[in-house]
C-alpha cells in the first residue's frame, strides 16, 4: 500500500486493475458480470480487480491485499476456499459434473438439505436466485389461479426477471402490461397489507419478502403475514437468500418459527458455488411433478441446476455450519466488530453520521451528510479511505474466516476514515476527498 498522504487522501495505486477494467467495459456490458460488482460501485479509480482469496483475505492483480466484507456479495460465508468445501467439491471432480440422468448426489443434496430446514417437505435446486423466486411466483399463481404479486417494497432485491425489474427504475425492456401485475407492502405494516389484499380481493397470488433484514420484523408480524395469507387465499414466500443460514441454518423461519409456504435459500448455502434452492410445501411443489392430476407447472428445468460440485458443496457447508457452530461465530464477529466500529466512530465525532445496522451476522453501514441525510459522496470519501487501508468493505457483512486481529485491524482503519470524514463536514463538503466522481446507486435509470 502506498503511504503518501496529501490533502488527506492517501493514494492507492491499482494500474493493472485500471488496465483490466477497460478490458472488462469493453468485453462485458457494465464490466462485471453482477451490477452490484460494478467499478461504479467503488471510487474512482479504485476498484481493484481481484487475483484470489484465501479465507477472509483477497489480492487484487496489482498485489494489494485486503480484508474483505460482503464477500461475494454475502454468498462465502466460510471465508474463501474454506478446506471442508473445497475437499467435497475435489472428491467430485473426477466422477463427472452432470449427467444425462440424475445423480446419487441429487438425491443426499436433498435429503441434506430437507433435514437442514425442516419445515419444508420437497426441494428443487437451481444456479441463481432469481430462478428459484421466479419459480415460486410462477407456481403461486398457477395453484390460485391469480394474476398478480405482491412484493416487500422495503427489500432491494428479488429477481433479474421481469415481474421484479419492471418494479426498479431500470425498467427498460419490460412491458407496462408485466410491471402491472407486481404490486408492492411495506414491511413490519400489516394494516397497509391487509388494505392491499383487499384492494385487489381475489386477484394476488403471492406475498413474497424477505422475512428479515436490517431490522428485526416486529413482534407478530411474520405470524400476522401467515394468518393474512390464509385468510385471503395467497401463497407466503419467504426469500431467504440472505437470511438462509446467517440468521439460522434453517433460516429466519427456523429463528422466529413462522413458516412459509414456499422459500427460496442460495448465497450462504454453497460457499461461493452456484447453487440456490426452492422449497416449500409438498402439495404445492408437487404441482412441478408428476405425481398429480392437474395442469403441470413448469417449475425449474435448468441445464446445470443440478451439477454435482455444487451440490457437493451445498452439503459440505451444511455440516460445517452443524458441526463448528458458524451461525454463531457470525454473530459474535459481527457484534465485535459493530461494537469497534460504533465506537471509533463516536470517538472521531461522527457516530451519528457512519451508522452501522443489521443484525450481527448481516451488517450494513449508512454514510449521512451534515443534514444526516444518505449521502453517496460521504459513502465515497469512506469507502476511499478504507480500501487505502487495506479493508475492501461494501459492506460489513463478516465471514467465519475472520479473526481477532482482522477486526482490530478493520477499527484501526475505520477510525482513521472516520477522522477524514470529520473534516468534510467541518467543511460541509467531502469534494476535495474524493478524487473523483461519487459512487452511484445500482439501481438507476440511466447509465
Amino acid at each position: 500500500m502506498a503511504t503518501e498522504d496529501t490533502a488527506d487522501t492517501a493514494e492507492l495505486s491499482l494500474p493493472r486493475s485500471r488496465q483490466a477494467n477497460e478490458r472488462l467495459h469493453t468485453l462485458v456490458p457494465g464490466g462485471a458480470h453482477t451490477y452490484a460488482k460494478g467499478d461504479d460501485q467503488y471510487p474512482e479509480n479504485l476498484a481493484p480487480v481481484i487475483s484470489h482469496g484465501r479465507g477472509a483475505h483477497v489480492w487484487d492483480i496489482d498485489g494489494n491485499r485486503y480484508i474483505e466484507y460482503g464477500s461475494g456479495l454475502r454468498s462465502v460465508s466460510l471465508g474463501h476456499a474454506h478446506p471442508r468445501v473445497t475437499e467435497a467439491v475435489r472428491r467430485e471432480l473426477d466422477r463427472g459434473s452432470n449427467f444425462v440422468r440424475p445423480s446419487i448426489v441429487e438425491v443426499e443434496a436433498a435429503e441434506r438439505f430437507l433435514a437442514t430446514v425442516p419445515t419444508a417437505e420437497m426441494v428443487k435446486f437451481t444456479k441463481n436466485g432469481s430462478d428459484a423466486t421466479t419459480a415460486a411466483v410462477r407456481l403461486a399463481r398457477a395453484v390460485t389461479g391469480r394474476p398478480r404479486v405482491a412484493v416487500c417494497g422495503d427489500h432491494p432485491f428479488f429477481s433479474v426477471d421481469d415481474w421484479f425489474i419492471g418494479t426498479t427504475p431500470m425498467s427498460a425492456g419490460v412491458p407496462a402490461a408485466t410491471t402491472e401485475l407486481t404490486v408492492a407492502f411495506p414491511y413490519g405494516d400489516l394494516a397497509a397489507t391487509q388494505e392491499l389484499l383487499t384492494r385487489y380481493q381475489g386477484e394476488i397470488a403471492g406475498l413474497i419478502l424477505e422475512p428479515a433484514t436490517h431490522t428485526e420484523p416486529p413482534p407478530g408480524y411474520l405470524a400476522g403475514l401467515r394468518e393474512l395469507a390464509d385468510r385471503h387465499g395467497c401463497v407466503l414466500i419467504f426469500d431467504e437468500m440472505i437470511t438462509g443460514f446467517r440468521w439460522s441454518e434453517a433460516g429466519a423461519q427456523g429463528l422466529y418459527g413462522v413458516v412459509p409456504d414456499l422459500s427460496t435459500f442460495g448465497k450462504a448455502l454453497g460457499n461461493g458455488f452456484g447453487v440456490s434452492a426452492l422449497a416449500g410445501r409438498r402439495d404445492l411443489m408437487e404441482r412441478g411433478g408428476l405425481r398429480h392430476s392437474r395442469d403441470r407447472v413448469f417449475l425449474l428445468s435448468t441445464t446445470h441446476g443440478a451439477e454435482t460440485h455444487s451440490l457437493a458443496a451445498a452439503m459440505a457447508v451444511q455440516t460445517t455450519y452443524a458441526e463448528e457452530g458458524i451461525t454463531a461465530q457470525l454473530h459474535y464477529l459481527g457484534e465485535r466488530l459493530a461494537a469497534g466500529v460504533r465506537d471509533a466512530a463516536a470517538t472521531m465525532g461522527v457516530g451519528d453520521h457512519l451508522v452501522v445496522r443489521g443484525r450481527a451476522s448481516n451488517l450494513l453501514f449508512a454514510t449521512l451528510d451534515e443534514n444526516r441525510q444518505p449521502s453517496q459522496q460521504y459513502r465515497t470519501l469512506f469507502l476511499r479511505r478504507l480500501l487505502v487501508g487495506g479493508v475492501l468493505a461494501p459492506s460489513f457483512v463478516v465471514s467465519s474466516a475472520l479473526d481477532g486481529a482482522d477486526i482490530d485491524r478493520t477499527v484501526d482503519v475505520v477510525a482513521q476514515a472516520c477522522a477524514v470524514y470529520r473534516k468534510a463536514l467541518d467543511a460541509a463538503d467531502p469534494t476535495p476527498w474524493l478524487a473523483g466522481r461519487p459512487v452511484k446507486p445500482t439501481f438507476r435509470r440511466l447509465a
